[in-house]
């Protein structure tokens, strides 16, 4: 919608550049305080800037003594992983229940929806037993398989709409031309679906990235953590010696991923999710 009122435009731009500040100065104080040396956190003012020569040491610091380098694989290779299986799944699961009418279709839908309201920690007792009966703790594997499974409903709730969205008339085309039920999903439907794939795919992946709770109970190997884990070890192992400009370049190093991916993607996140609910 667009406004024409120069005065309710100018209220407009005035409104998102507060809200701008206010989410871009926490970015902007933690990378100044990434660049401080503990002397400069105690004899000066926390929001002070930092003084020259900037330390730019810290990240290399916490990448190498910290670790760093092992958990930003591992966040890696789990994120991925995860993200890729979930939304395979969610674009296959969610094809079939949008497009084929069959018994139990809307009681499957149902249930995938349902499992969101559920608290996911009331199964995480009987989730570690069955991973450890499969050695899968403390395995990539392990992660990815739970990972893909937690973001899965999301997935389907988003692409059943999405896929009810577009006109049969595509699939009786392809279906009359010869192509198989796989043919046109893998070759007609699966392209069409691509706003809604990329905002599976962005929402899977800042969910699996940031992800700490399952994280710290299924994996108890540092070879094995992801960055979120990481970062805490590095907080608890500096319990009585402090270091500040290191725990800030820690937490700008998780953080900053998350975020170049959300800048490069944000018109595909925001017409993904509008996507499926125009029919």
């Amino acid at each position: 919608m667009e406004i024409k009122n120069p005065l309710a435009k100018m209220i407009v731009w005035i409104i998102l550049l507060i809200w701008g500040v206010a989410v871009l100065y926490p970015l902007l104080w933690t990378l100044l305080d990434a660049l401080k040396n503990n002397e400069q956190f105690f004899l000066n003012a926390p929001w002070a800037l930092p003084k020259y020569p900037l330390l730019w040491s810290n990240f290399s610091y916490v990448w190498s003594k910290y670790n760093f380098s092992t958990y930003f694989l591992n966040s890696i290779i789990v994120t991925a992983g995860s993200t890729l299986l979930g939304m395979i799944l969610a674009a296959m699961t969610a094809y079939i229940l949008a497009r084929y009418d069959f018994k139990g279709n809307k009681i499957i839908f149902t249930i995938y929806i349902s499992s969101m309201m559920i608290p996911f920690a009331l199964a995480l007792i009987p989730l570690f037993f069955l991973l450890n009966d499969l050695q899968l703790i403390n395995t990539w594997l392990g992660l990815i398989l739970v990972y893909a499974a937690l973001n899965l409903p999301f997935g389907i709730f988003l692409l059943v709409g999405f896929y009810k969205s577009l006109p049969k008339e595509i699939e009786e085309a392809a279906i009359i031309d010869g192509t198989s039920h796989y043919g046109t999903f893998f070759r007609v439907m699966l392209p069409l679906s691509q706003p809604g794939l990329i905002t599976v795919m962005i929402t899977n992946m800042l969910n699996n990235w940031n992800e700490y709770f399952l994280g710290v109970v299924l994996t108890n190997e540092p070879t094995k953590y992801t960055l979120p884990i990481g970062l805490a070890v590095m907080q608890a192992e500096m319990q009585y010696r402090v270091e500040w400009g290191p725990l800030f370049a820690g937490l700008l190093i998780t953080t900053l991923p998350t975020l170049i991916v959300y800048i490069i993607f944000q018109r595909q996140i925001a017409s993904g999710i509008t996507a499926g609910a125009v029919k």
